[in-house]
């Protein structure tokens, strides 16, 4: 879709949107550099509190409350102050959380010393980020977005692919450049962030359709099966409670986000987490509100 035929269906909000979000797809896409090396502005992770000024993926376990950052510099547990590192020091450009906790997916450049190829392909850990396996497209593929599904893994490295066990590889029939990808083991529903809006699938990535009624975000992320929060490149925040089909708006993140993941909680809405060039922040009332995350 033209951003011309987008004048007829969208108010100039979302073009403003639609436009910070194209120009940070054209700042990571495959090949390149991290959109967070390109720019010229980002803070220094010292300014941030953070371990890395380059946040490439967040993850919190449910049970346990850990706070994982999938960054430039390999993954840190940010738990508690000071972060620790967990593994080795590789670039980790794509990085999703499967159904077990501990387990993960991860993609990217090898670090210093390290033995894997570059692109490092679709690497798995099933204890936390220690060690890794290596599953498919070794030097072939830097993911730079990542989602597990129910039925499988969605991927991107130029190529949207699908895959039911991260070894064997279909490509689909997409045209889109998705900035973030975001599934949850419990359903086959995906979500893609697009510069045209929000792309959404319910067979595991195999097929898409524009909800032409969503915000144009561009973070995305599942809180449970039906549960997600969806983030504009101005930082404003929606929640949806059937899978991405309708939005309503919540609140505010202040602050360029990096990282954004949701908890489903027993009762209420979702806890939200989002690393920004402010630091990493919480909400425990759906975006409502957002708090400095302590870490200490």
């Amino acid at each position: 879709m033209s951003l011309h035929s987008m004048t007829r269906r969208r108010p100039l909000t979302a073009l403003a949107a639609a436009a910070a979000l194209a120009l940070t797809l054209s700042a990571c896409s495959p090949g390149s550099t991290t959109a967070s090396q390109d720019a010229d502005n980002v803070p220094s992770a010292a300014a941030t509190g953070l371990p890395s000024s380059h946040i490439h993926g967040l993850s919190v376990n449910g049970e346990t409350d850990q706070v994982l950052l999938a960054t430039h510099e390999g993954l840190f547990d940010v738990t508690k102050s000071p972060a620790t590192q967990i593994g080795d020091t590789n670039d980790l450009m794509g990085f999703t959380a499967a159904g077990d906790n501990g387990v993960f997916y991860a993609s990217g450049h090898p670090g210093p010393g390290s033995d894997l190829p570059n692109p490092m392909g679709l690497i798995k850990s099933v204890d936390g980020g220690k060690t890794w396996e290596q599953l498919s497209r070794q030097g072939e593929s830097d993911f730079h977005a990542l989602a597990a599904t129910k039925s499988g893994i969605v991927a991107y490295d130029g190529t949207l692919q699908t895959s039911p066990d991260g070894k064997t590889w279909s490509a689909a029939s997409t045209e889109f450049v998705p900035a973030v990808l975001a599934g949850t083991p419990e359903t086959d529903t995906v979500l893609a962030t697009t510069r045209e809006g929000l792309q959404r699938s319910t067979d595991g990535g195999k097929t898409w359709e524009l909800n032409t009624t969503a915000p144009i975000i561009q973070f995305a992320t599942f809180a449970g099966g039906t549960e997600v929060v969806g983030i504009e490149p101005d930082g404003s925040v929606h929640y949806s409670a059937d899978a991405g089909s309708t939005w309503s708006r919540t609140g505010q993140i202040e602050g360029k986000v990096q990282a954004v993941t949701a908890v489903k909680q027993t009762e209420g809405k979702p806890w939200i987490w989002a690393a920004t060039t402010e630091g990493l922040v919480l909400s425990s009332d759906a975006g409502a509100t957002f708090r400095p995350a302590d870490t200490n």
